[in-house]
């Protein structure tokens, strides 16, 4: 850089030069150097979450008398500029850094410092009147600031983005529940012909499937809603106020309305990170229950004339650049996709697990960053699946009534008439001689062409439960 790009910044290791148009200052920009591994950037949510509660302790410790008012409102409003994407260009620091996150929370430090500066007619890099670390960072430490705002982003993440996407998911399957509640067919088990549901009734156990995900995630809240800020570097909540945590905390709170509160225990919510595993756990719980809907209506539209073929997805785009005419299940094929990258983010946010040592989990950037795209990508991909395939499926009615026929599952309630034995033997020959369970019974004077009509009517194999649409309610 000439004399013109940069500027020179200090910090207790001394001089650094700095991109003269950065807000950032010395700290971040040895991250910056130390630091290019992945080019993966701290997810915005955290950066707006530890926005919000640097300027809440910032107005905290003004109204605490430990900072003066006029550098509190400069700190204020710098954040509360950086929480509406003002600056997100300020924050270039990689997710794989320190496993403490203190890069991260300087860079805020220094960002905020630099602009409130500016805010009060100073230059950047003056480090004064506001300082990174006396006012900015008063009463934190960067291991109880960094996984507070990690459950933060999280807890705001979920309810935000992706617990809606699964809501509209659900509510389009259990509207095709309720399309197809008079469309029997053959059901299957071990992949081999079982005996007759409803195409409603399987739609509308995918429908509770990803409701109970719903569920699930909701389960995670209490603990996400826990926050450690106020242990400051071990646990002990030295250097801090004793009120600063109740009171920071329930402003943010407030302002979120998510009952946030202190950690029970601020030496576990520093020194572990068993929040975000239990949340990954319910996210890769999520995944599965979305990649076994996704597999089913690859099979189900399957062929569409050579394989199964019961339902018909809608036709997004060419399936081949060689075979003319084909269409391809894209977005189920998507969805399993997404669920397998979430069920490998589960194992790596896990393995943070070997982060938790004595009083500190120092993985945290890592764990941060794969939890919220697990959340992110979960909620884009539920989504398109609603949008885009669950609510243009069409039942082929036809052929769930010829496979159903052909299937030998009708033999089932000959067995109250003629033994459990006699049908089998009967379902037997009907696969090897390649006819109808209904054309072996009447060839063998078991049933007249009318009881079987009667007898064999699909609709009336459905059981007890032939009514329950499970998942279909709001």
């Amino acid at each position: 850089m000439s004399e013109a790009e940069y500027r020179i910044e200090r910090d207790s290791m001394g001089e650094v030069r700095v991109p003269a148009w950065a807000l950032w200052g010395a700290q971040t920009q040895r991250a910056v150097e130390n630091f290019p591994v992945s080019g993966y950037r701290v997810p915005t949510p955290v950066i707006r979450a530890l926005a919000l509660i640097k300027r809440y302790a910032a107005e905290t410790n003004a109204e605490l008398g430990l900072i003066d008012r006029t550098l509190a409102d400069a700190i204020i409003q710098a954040a509360e500029e950086v929480y509406a994407g003002h600056w997100d260009d300020h924050f270039p620091v990689d997710v794989f850094q320190t496993g403490s996150g203190t890069s991260t929370n300087m860079n805020m430090n220094e960002v905020l410092a630099n602009r409130a500066n500016e805010i009060l007619g100073h230059a950047r890099g003056s480090r004064h009147p506001v300082h990174p670390n006396d006012h900015v960072n008063r009463g934190q430490s960067s291991n109880d600031v960094i996984p507070s705002a990690i459950h933060i982003a999280v807890r705001t993440e979920l309810e935000r983005h992706l617990l809606p996407a699964l809501a509209d998911l659900a509510e389009a399957l259990a509207a095709k529940a309720r399309e197809f509640a008079d469309v029997v067919k053959i059901g299957r088990t071990h992949m081999q012909d079982a005996v007759p549901v409803t195409l409603g009734q399987e739609f509308g156990g995918y429908a509770t499937q990803v409701r109970k995900g719903i569920e699930r995630l909701r389960a995670t809240f209490a603990r996400l809603e826990e926050l450690a800020l106020g242990g400051t570097a071990v646990g002990t909540g030295l250097n801090t106020h004793p009120e600063f945590s109740a009171r920071t905390i329930a402003k943010v709170a407030d302002r979120l309305g998510i009952p946030f509160r202190p950690a029970e225990n601020f030496f576990e919510a520093l020194a572990s990170r068993d929040a975000l595993i239990e949340t990954t756990g319910a996210l890769n719980t999520v995944a599965a229950s979305l990649m076994k809907v996704a597999n089913d209506l690859r099979l189900l539209s399957s062929g569409p004339r050579t394989a199964i073929g019961e339902i018909v997805l809608p036709a997004l785009q060419p399936g081949s650049s060689m075979m003319p005419g084909k269409v391809n299940p894209v977005i189920p094929e998507m969805v399993t996709q997404v669920a397998a990258a979430v069920m490998g983010m589960h194992v790596a946010v896990t393995m943070g697990v070997q982060g938790s040592l004595l009083e500190l989990n120092v993985m945290k950037p890592m764990m941060a960053y794969y939890t919220l795209e697990s959340i992110r990508l979960l909620g884009n991909a539920s989504r398109v699946l609603a949008e885009k395939c669950v609510r243009g499926i069409q039942a082929d009615r036809e052929r769930c009534r010829e496979l159903i026929e052909w299937s030998m599952a009708l033999v089932t309630p000959l067995a109250l008439r003629v033994g459990y034995d006699r049908a089998a033997e009967i379902a037997y020959r009907a696969y090897r001689e390649r006819k109808t369970v209904r054309q072996v019974v009447v060839e063998m004077g078991l049933l007249t062409p009318k009881e079987a009509d009667e007898v064999l009517r699909p609709d009336r194999l459905l059981g007890p439960s032939a009514d329950v649409l499970p998942g279909v309610g709001g």
